[in-house]
């Protein structure tokens, strides 16, 4: 296998990641978040001060919620824009782990332009936040993998995460919408707080059904083949196939984009013109190293396979 195909392959892989799957479950995401912009413009056009409101989006690893608010937020953003609304209209940063309120208030205002150094006690960085977001005439903030806000899970830390969103949404001066988006963890704190429940719209992104979307999927995978300019076999377009695929995703629909397309790299690798199983077993064994007794993709029983697990071997040492 040599370095030009490696390369070439990355390349077209590359190309096809950036193809959007606009599924069933980002209907209402997307629906949710442009009444909250609506009501948000309107308000401002009126010359009233409303308390904004926020979307919440949750679900389990590698469902597809990156994925989904990052296009959103993008197909957001340049829509506000088009209305005259500037480009720094959504403020979007990833929540670190460990996390604590003073390390998001600074990368908050880092987005905006405003770096500050760590001596500043934390109720003057909010303040701060609060100035710059008016200033900047922020609309909305998206704060991913929101979870990571209480990782501790204290009442006290629960309790300064909730009013910290709350105070921003509820600035008598200019008020902000929320975005969050994080694992189930994040429900946690939204209803550890009636008050920050009400003033959000909630989403929750589904584990998949083998049953229930094995078609779909394989619909799913003639689209990408499509775009990649391959030929499906007839052994990927059997609905025990689009069951396969599912489960090995560990039921998670973003997983499921994934292994099509390690599938499709790999058919690249081969300098193949047509995908088929082979390629899902390669693709599958790259990902997690496991015995082939362990493979969605070759065993008949492939239901009794936790494939949440890597290097899992017939006889572990």
């Amino acid at each position: 296998m040599g370095n030009d195909l490696i390369t070439q392959a990355a390349q077209r892989v590359a190309e096809l990641k950036g193809y959007f799957v606009d599924h069933e479950r980002f209907v209402p995401l997307a629906e949710g978040f442009s009444i909250l912009a609506e009501k948000r413009l309107v308000d401002i056009q009126t010359g009233r001060i409303s308390e904004a409101q926020g979307l919440a989006l949750s679900g389990q690893s590698g469902a597809g919620k990156s994925a989904a608010i990052t296009h959103l937020l993008a197909q957001e953003g340049q829509r506000l824009a088009d209305r005259g609304y500037g480009d720094s209209t959504i403020i979007s940063l990833r929540v670190p782990s460990p996390a604590t309120l003073k390390f998001v208030g600074q990368m908050l205002l880092r987005a905006l332009g405003y770096p500050i150094g760590a001596d500043r006690h934390a109720w003057y960085i909010w303040d701060l936040v609060q100035h710059h977001l008016k200033e900047r005439r922020v609309l909305f903030v998206h704060l991913d993998e929101a979870q990571d806000l209480a990782s501790r899970g204290t009442k006290h830390e629960l309790d300064s995460v909730t009013s910290m969103l709350k105070t921003l949404m509820t600035d008598p001066e200019w008020p902000v919408g929320i975005i969050l988006s994080g694992t189930n963890e994040l429900e946690d704190i939204l209803n550890h707080d009636h008050q920050l429940a009400r003033r959000m719209k909630a989403v929750r992104f589904e584990s998949l059904s083998p049953a229930a979307y094995g078609e779909d999927i394989l619909d799913l995978l003639e689209n990408y083949c499509e775009l990649a300019k391959l030929e499906p076999e007839d052994d990927v377009l059997e609905l025990s196939h689009g069951e396969r695929v599912v489960h090995a995703a560990a039921n998670q629909f973003g997983i499921t984009i994934v292994l099509i397309l390690d599938a499709i790299e790999d058919a690249y690798l081969q300098g193949q013109k047509t995908l088929n199983r082979r390629n899902f077993i390669r693709a599958y064994h790259r990902r997690t190293s496991c015995d082939a007794e362990f493979n969605p993709f070759v065993v008949p029983d492939f239901m009794r396979i936790d494939a949440r697990q890597v290097f899992s071997r017939e006889n572990r040492r």
